[in-house]
């Protein structure tokens, strides 16, 4: 198979992964066995990022012009300016991503990055989604949100580094436990994963080598995880907001089952 086919499928396989709460990391762990594409493997994979970063970035624009607007003209105290809190409670979930990210990133990608330990966090992850069908139906918005729900947020999108266990499943499941409102979770955690996304973006641009993928690859997994991960970000908010997010604990429970099988048979 060409560079061209492997980094269209790996850029469908991140894009949809990416969003829907099934762990974009764990899948590439297992499709980039047999889909390599030749090059900088930095490279491709900061590609890949930047596709799914492009879709957040579309559909909450306008989460964007709230924040510019009320950091510049809004009315009344700052600290009660819907903007002004949404880029606090941001820059609050962002930190623990941050010092997790900084400190334990290459422990949790060394332990972690194997059929084994990938095919366990599958699990886990559906057992966490599972669990949400039993949150009560939260309340919170952004102006009932409090720090601590934020920082607790950021937590869980930290943990979520390990290769298996969802970002989005675990940040939207986070905020449905403590109590968020469904769409309220959902915008908080996509909201969430932009300094996330740049973080490690700024993180692996150093490590970018002379030994570079073709232009060709690059721009064709850029396409196709941008048009993937935006259709599957609209199909998640429809299925958080009716109440179907757990759903996806079935896929993830056969996944791990293939994951752990496929190590068993080497």
């Amino acid at each position: 198979m060409n560079d061209t086919v492997s980094a269209a499928i790996l850029g469908l396989v991140q894009g949809l992964t990416e969003f829907l709460p099934v762990s974009s990391s764990g899948h590439l762990v297992l499709f980039q066995r047999w889909l390599p594409v030749t090059g900088s493997h930095v490279a491709f994979d900061l590609a890949l990022h930047l596709g799914t970063l492009l879709p957040v970035l579309l559909v909450y624009r306008d989460d964007f012009r709230l924040i510019l607007q009320d950091i510049v003209a809004g009315e009344g105290a700052w600290r009660d300016r819907p903007g002004v809190r949404l880029l606090a409670f941001l820059a609050i979930g962002s930190l623990p991503t941050a010092a997790i990210g900084l400190l334990l990133q290459d422990w949790f990608e060394a332990a972690f990055s194997n059929p084994i330990s990938v095919g366990v966090a599958f699990a886990v992850t559906g057992t966490v989604l599972y669990l949400t069908r039993f949150a009560p139906r939260g309340e919170v918005d952004l102006r009932t949100m409090n720090p601590t729900r934020a920082l607790l947020v950021g937590l869980a999108q930290g943990i979520a580094i390990t290769p298996g266990i969802s970002r989005s499943g675990s940040t939207i499941a986070a905020g449905l436990f403590l109590g968020l409102r469904r769409d309220v979770a959902a915008r908080y955690s996509f909201l969430l994963s932009i300094p996330a996304i740049l973080g490690a973006f700024s993180l692996k641009v150093g490590e970018l080598s002379t030994d570079q993928a073709s232009l060709g690859p690059l721009v064709v997994g850029f396409a196709a995880s941008a048009v993937s991960g935006y259709l599957a970000l609209r199909v998640l908010l429809k299925l958080v907001d009716s109440g179907d997010f757990s759903r996806f604990c079935w896929y993830l429970w056969a996944l791990s089952a293939v994951a752990l099988g496929m190590a068993l048979l080497g």
